[in-house]
């Protein structure tokens, strides 16, 4: 029976997806790629030409082979937890069996299209093919009855809505790029700095839990495939996150944290910088303590650029990705709106995964290659106010035959089409000072004593299955009532943004006319990749929040150690 599918996303998971922690990861990935794809084509090869013979027989056979190496700092109250990394390949062998119309993965049936393992460093091409070759074996037993049952399912199973092929004819691609990125790089001046900002928490007896992660990421994806495309592409990620957490009297547990990230390690924020954000994460921390909690509220709301940006992609760019207009299980929210209004006429949405930056910001959502072997593509998703396409993998569905490059996934899981750089533009903009000054007639108008201000934003989910409600839970970590009295504002906790999308997305009556970044992993069936959202500040004429779920675990019974009077005094 299929699974109910949640979605999620979160800022600071960012650090902690597929690295290993092991040996010195300060060198290259590999010290020459070519002998690998070389070892994958030639067993590639050998294995579709005996495959051939076989009944059922495949008809599509890719390996792509994951080379990463990865070195993260981890520091907590001066010290370090971690200090390492290390060097890995995974392989994941793709196969499909039967026909595209009709193959081993149909519907729900993905799964059985891969099978994955580790594959052996260096370039020994005996081992290498070894390997490949037990992989392969297993997937084609794993494949072939999977793809019997479903021709059998298919011919008594009522007619399909969608009757769609199974895989896209795509352009074999040809794409040797394998320099990763050179910069100097020293281990332990990054120690150093990592317990140095870590000790700043020392100063704050409200936070319980903190830490500083320093995390470099350089892999290599090699792909080959029988359809004669053969990709290496190198990828680098460099990462920082400060993460801290208290709890409240009532128990409430609340967190903070602040992610930067950048293409080098030499680009991100000087240590005064991350100094002063330590330092307003602790009194945010501090602050919420004490803050009230919020009531259950319907009414207009303001959201910052970064907090509009997540809104974006747990409300709209979930729903937006391919394999999510096809299935009976699927909610299918816009799949039948296309060339219809689906937001307010001066809202535009793209994703871009060939952008690398924005305005000097890195985003985390750039690739060259998505993970089915096809080149990054821009889609023009929503054009002033009007649905024109979807983010689209090797699956097709009714209306989109194609592939433009969204096809996703982490090693191990087969790739989904999945967001990359999502960004809205909007025509309809305003500068902070007027925006908030329409939120407070929006309030007066309506009546309210006072509206929402979302600040900032630590993630959420959302349900896209046709058997739940096509809801929406986005989880805000700073929240601010702001009066139309004109008292000062003030900060509350415990409140999620609900509701559903259809009706979230009609509300939204105005922008800022500056545009924020939203950089972290999110988490899907396809598993976790890094994603960026950038949006300008929006104005909701209505939004409705809840109550958030909460422990009754009680703070600290002891006191914590004498904090220290000045940063990084004591080590």
């Amino acid at each position: 029976m299929t699974q109910p599918v949640r979605v999620f996303c979160r800022i600071f998971f960012s650090a902690a997806v597929c690295l290993s922690i092991a040996a010195n990861a300060a060198g290259p990935a590999a010290s020459n790629t070519d002998p690998l794809v070389a070892a994958m084509q030639k067993e590639l090869n050998r294995a579709k030409t005996d495959l051939a013979k076989s009944d059922p027989a495949p008809y599509f056979l890719s390996y792509t082979v994951y080379d990463q190496n990865d070195l993260q700092i981890v520091g907590s109250y001066g010290a370090l937890l971690v200090s390492g990394g290390g060097h890995r390949r995974n392989a994941d062998v793709v196969m499909r069996v039967g026909t595209p119309a009709l193959d081993n993965t149909h519907l729900d049936n993905r799964a059985s299209g891969m099978t994955s393992g580790l594959l052996p460093l260096g370039n020994d091409p005996n081992a290498i093919a070894r390997v490949l070759w037990e992989l392969t074996d297993r997937e084609y037993k794993r494949a072939s009855p999977v793809y019997l049952k479903v021709k059998t399912n298919t011919a008594v199973r009522s007619e399909e809505e969608d009757k769609s092929a199974d895989f896209s004819d795509e352009k074999p691609q040809d794409h040797e790029d394998v320099n990763l990125p050179k910069f100097p790089f020293d281990t332990h001046s990054w120690e150093d700095r990592v317990r140095r900002l870590s000790a700043e928490f020392r100063k704050y007896p409200d936070v319980y839990s903190s830490s500083v992660v320093f995390s470099i990421s350089k892999s290599e994806m090699s792909y080959v495939s029988t359809e004669g495309s053969a990709v290496a592409a190198p990828a680098t990620m460099i990462r920082l996150i400060v993460q801290a957490e208290t709890r409240a009297d009532d128990g409430m547990d609340l967190i903070r944290v602040e992610t930067y990230q950048a293409l080098t390690p030499d680009q991100l924020p000087a240590e005064t910088q991350i100094e002063a954000d330590i330092q307003k994460v602790a009194a945010d921390l501090t602050a919420l303590r004490k803050a009230p909690i919020a009531e259950p509220y319907d009414g207009p709301a303001l959201l910052s650029g970064r907090a509009a940006a997540v809104f974006f992609h747990e409300v709209l760019g979930h729903r937006l990705e391919g394999h999510r207009q096809r299935g009976e299980n699927e909610g299918q929210t816009f799949t039948k709106k296309v060339n219809q209004v689906v937001l307010p006429e001066f809202l535009s949405v793209v994703d871009d995964p060939t952008m690398r930056q924005l305005n000097g910001t890195p985003l985390a959502g750039w690739y060259e290659f998505d993970n089915e072997g096809e080149p990054a593509e821009r889609a023009d998703l929503i054009e002033k106010g009007v649905l024109k396409d979807f983010l689209t993998s090797r699956t097709p569905f009714k209306g989109f035959a194609q592939s433009n490059g969204h096809g996703r996934g982490q090693p191990g899981l087969m790739p989904t089409g999945r967001q990359g750089n999502l960004i809205v533009t909007s025509t309809k903009t305003a500068p902070d000072a007027e925006l908030r000054q329409k939120f407070i007639e929006d309030i007066k108008k309506q009546g309210k004593p006072y509206g929402l201000y979302f600040e900032d934003i630590q993630g959420g989910f959302t349900l896209t299955m046709r058997s739940l409600p096509q809801a929406f839970q986005v989880l805000p970590v700073m929240v601010w009532r702001v009066y139309a009295d004109g008292r000062p504002d003030e900060l509350v906790r415990g409140v999620d943004i609900v509701g559903t999308p259809l009706a979230a997305l009609t509300h939204i009556e105005l922008t800022g006319d500056k545009t924020d970044v939203f950089n972290g992993v999110c988490g899907a069936e396809s598993g976790w990749v890094p994603v960026s959202a950038v949006a300008p500040a929006m104005l909701f004429s209505e939004m409705e929040v809840q109550k958030r779920a909460q422990s009754h675990n009680r703070p600290p019974i002891l006191p914590p150690p004498a904090a220290d009077t000045e940063s990084g005094a004591k080590r």
